[in-house]
C-alpha cells in the first residue's frame, strides 16, 4: 500500500430527502466541511424534493448491507463494518487504489440495485441523496474507533 493512501475510508450516505442542506442537525458542504443549521436553506431544499421519502425497513437494511459485502468481495476490498439504518448507511472499507468517492458511489449503486430488484417502491426514483461523505482513516486507532461507531454507537443514538 502506498504510504500516502489511507488504510480505510469511513463512508456515509443518506436516504433520499432525509438529510437536506441546512438540516438542523448540521450538514456538510462540499469543500467546506461541517456547516451549522440553516433553516431557510433546509426549507428551500424541502420544497424541491420530488419524491416521497421512503425509510428503509429491517429487510431492506439487510439487503443494502449484503450488497455492500458482496460488492467488496467482488472488488477484493475489505469491508470492516457496515450499518444500514432507516435513513442512512455507514461503511468502513479498505480499497487499495480506489478513491473514497468511487467506493461510496459503487456501494450506493449496488445497494440501489438490490433494493430495486426486490421492492417496486424504489424503482424509477432516487433511493439515495446525491453524493454523500467519505473520510480517510489513516491509523489503526482511528480504524478501531470508526468501526465501533458504525457497529455499536448507532444503536445508542436517538435517530436510528
Amino acid at each position: 500500500m502506498n504510504s500516502d493512501e489511507p488504510i480505510a475510508f469511513f463512508i456515509t450516505w443518506t436516504v433520499y430527502g432525509t438529510h437536506l442542506q441546512g438540516d438542523e442537525r448540521g450538514w456538510r458542504r462540499r469543500g467546506h466541511g461541517h456547516q451549522p443549521p440553516q433553516p431557510r436553506l433546509e426549507q428551500w431544499h424541502r420544497t424541491r424534493v420530488k419524491q416521497a421519502i421512503v425509510l428503509l425497513n429491517p429487510d431492506q437494511r439487510t439487503v443494502v448491507e449484503t450488497e455492500c459485502q458482496r460488492h467488496c468481495d467482488h472488488r477484493g476490498w475489505r469491508l470492516w463494518a457496515v450499518n444500514a439504518r432507516t435513513n442512512h448507511v455507514h461503511a468502513v472499507v479498505t480499497a487499495v487504489g480506489s478513491s473514497g468517492a468511487t467506493v461510496r458511489d459503487q456501494l450506493k449503486a449496488n445497494g440501489t440495485r438490490g433494493l430495486r430488484k426486490q421492492w417496486e417502491v424504489f424503482r424509477d426514483r432516487p433511493v439515495w441523496s446525491v453524493g454523500g461523505d467519505w473520510e480517510c482513516v489513516n491509523n489503526e486507532e482511528d480504524l478501531e474507533t470508526v468501526c465501533i461507531y458504525v457497529r455499536e454507537a448507532q444503536d445508542r443514538m436517538q435517530f436510528k
